[in-house]
């Protein structure tokens, strides 16, 4: 009897996900903040089959080893005939199946050809070792509403599910989706469309400001009953911080800005709305957008191809915080057109161990130009220290910490996890004078414990 309650069981579990769905804990798919790359700051709304297979191969071959693991196609990769630098809303021609799901484009992705979607680039990209990503825009086609194409396996159309409230503002492709009969159907039915093709990672946009709790809440469940792990990204910023519990509970990671592009102004932007959510990093992740590094703008949204504008300093100070604050990293640039320097960004160990490792993140104090944050390392013991000097006047600047504000007192030693060079023994306090938007980045031994 007992074996077959089992079969029956095994049965259920692979015909009908959804039924013990709800027992899976989502944070556990991103139970550290997910590293990979995202299409959006070099190609856009443009990016094709071939280049999103070229940085897959890069990746495996060069950062899958230090942890960085999804490759994720962005915006509108629906539309055959989109364009750089804006979106193409005069005459789009959108690829719909018969349940008014996007499909991919054909022109731009061959392999989806037959009906297979993206499952042929999907599988490509699981065999490096690697996990799959898509964007969409939350609510349904226009499209499918024109034509009130049917809502698969419902007696529900899409004009029945629709509503005009709270459009897009800046995109204008889908409708919102209306609390009504159908609604949460079409979330389902496009959850299982992707779990069909293997996709690992959902960035869903126009999310968050304004924020769409229903929306929000349709997609978790939609992607809890499909049964595969799918983490879930929402978009833009600014996440209003009073939704900060609502969102912990039902996404892997949320912006806190809108997009972060390679100027100096939209990092120190971040850094203030981050004073925020420090206490909201972990198991869920706020997001500070993608690293605007390396070869940019090929066919992209802001200004024409180019290397990124962020000095050799910035760049370590943008690096630097993302890591430190625990942030998902999502690398913009084209990954194989990559030079040394941006390559060594990606692959410091010990930084990398500080963003996966890292606890108890802590502003410990701002303001003035001046700005300070760390955490610990709970499995060894180590503290970390992140000093930036944000200011634009060219005088270099003295920043201060007292070591007991780590943790520590007693003789400790500290280590540049940028440069690997380590410090005599120091105790009481620890300083470093730093250039014009620059900055430090330090682990701590344990140092002896409190004698009080």
């Amino acid at each position: 009897m007992k074996k077959q309650v089992f079969i029956l069981f095994l049965f259920l579990s692979a015909c009908f996900p959804f039924l013990f769905a709800q027992s899976v804990d989502f944070r556990q798919w991103a139970s550290v903040p997910p590293m990979g790359w995202n299409s959006w700051d070099c190609y856009g709304p443009t990016v094709e089959e071939h280049e999103v297979r070229a940085n897959a191969d890069y990746m495996a071959e060069h950062l899958k080893a230090y942890g960085w693991e999804y490759i994720v196609v962005d915006i509108r990769w629906f539309v055959e005939n989109d364009k750089a630098g804006g979106y193409n809303q005069t005459d789009p021609r959108y690829v719909l199946d018969g349940y008014g799901r996007y499909l991919p484009a054909l022109n731009r992705f061959p392999s989806a050809f037959g009906g297979k979607g993206f499952k042929p680039l999907a599988d490509y990209i699981h065999s490096k070792g690697l996990k799959f990503g898509i964007h969409i825009m939350r609510g349904i086609p226009k499209e499918a509403v024109s034509q009130k194409l049917p809502i698969k396996d419902t007696p529900y159309t899409a004009d029945q599910v629709f509503s005009t409230q709270q459009l897009c503002r800046w995109l204008g492709d889908n409708y919102s989706i209306a609390d009504v009969p159908g609604g949460q159907e079409y979330y389902n039915s496009i959850l299982e469309l992707y779990a069909s093709w293997g996709v690992d990672f959902l960035k869903v946009d126009d999310l968050s400001s304004p924020y769409h709790r229903l929306e929000i809440e349709m997609i978790r469940k939609a992607i809890d009953r499909t049964g595969r792990p799918i983490v879930l990204s929402l978009s833009p910023g600014e996440t209003p911080v009073e939704e900060a519990v609502h969102v912990s509970r039902h996404g892997n990671m949320w912006r806190m800005v809108n997009d972060v592009w390679d100027i100096w102004d939209d990092l120190t932007h971040l850094m203030e709305v981050a004073q925020h959510w420090y206490p909201y990093i972990g198991p869920t992740w706020p997001d500070c957008d993608m690293l605007p590094l390396g070869r940019i703008a090929i066919r992209g949204e802001r200004g024409r191809e180019r290397l990124t504008r962020l000095t050799p300093r910035e760049q370590y100070s943008l690096m630097t915080f993302f890591a430190i604050f625990r942030s998902p990293l999502m690398f913009g640039g084209d990954l194989p057109s990559n030079d040394a320097f941006t390559l060594s960004l990606l692959t410091n160990a010990e930084v990398l161990r500080m963003h996966r490792e890292g606890v108890d993140v802590r502003r410990l104090y701002g303001g003035e130009g001046r700005l300070s944050v760390t955490s610990r390392n709970a499995q060894s013991g180590a503290s970390y220290l992140a000093l930036f000097n944000l200011s634009d006047h060219p005088e270099e600047m003295l920043l201060v910490v007292n070591l007991s504000d780590l943790g520590i007192y007693g003789e400790t030693r500290a280590t540049n996890l940028w440069t690997g060079e380590t410090t005599g023994d120091i105790h009481g306090t620890f300083s470093v004078t730093l250039p014009p938007h620059a900055c430090g980045l330090y682990q701590f031994d344990p140092g002896k414990p409190s004698s009080r």
